[in-house]
């Protein structure tokens, strides 16, 4: 699960756009649950944050009341296109790359 955020992230080429995503996923360390929005339908139990300039998600979730926050993917929100992140985050837990959630 893990393995495939990070070569979604491995495969933005530009290397500004890496750290500034880098630099968001490491201010979720502090009261993750607060921050994002919590997603829903299939992507329930989720949530994502804005990084980069708006226009990428960083989908998440915690877990437990630690502070341990699993990253799943990364990518643009294209709405429409076929590889807007949330698209993909459902075809990943489709397949079975990540797991579903329940927030209930």
């Amino acid at each position: 699960m893990i393995t495939t955020a990070l070569e979604m992230l491995k495969g933005i080429e530009d290397r500004r756009i890496t750290r500034q995503i880098v630099e968001r996923i490491d201010r979720l360390q502090d009261d993750p649950e607060k921050q994002g929005k919590p997603l829903i339908g299939e992507l329930s139990g989720y949530s994502s944050v804005r990084a980069a300039g708006q226009r990428f998600r960083i989908i998440f979730k915690g877990q437990d009341k630690t502070v341990i926050v699993i990253i799943v993917a990364v990518g643009l929100r294209k709405e429409g296109d076929k590889n807007n992140i949330y698209r993909l985050a459902r075809k990943m837990i489709q397949l079975n790359l990540i797991e579903p959630l329940s927030d209930t």
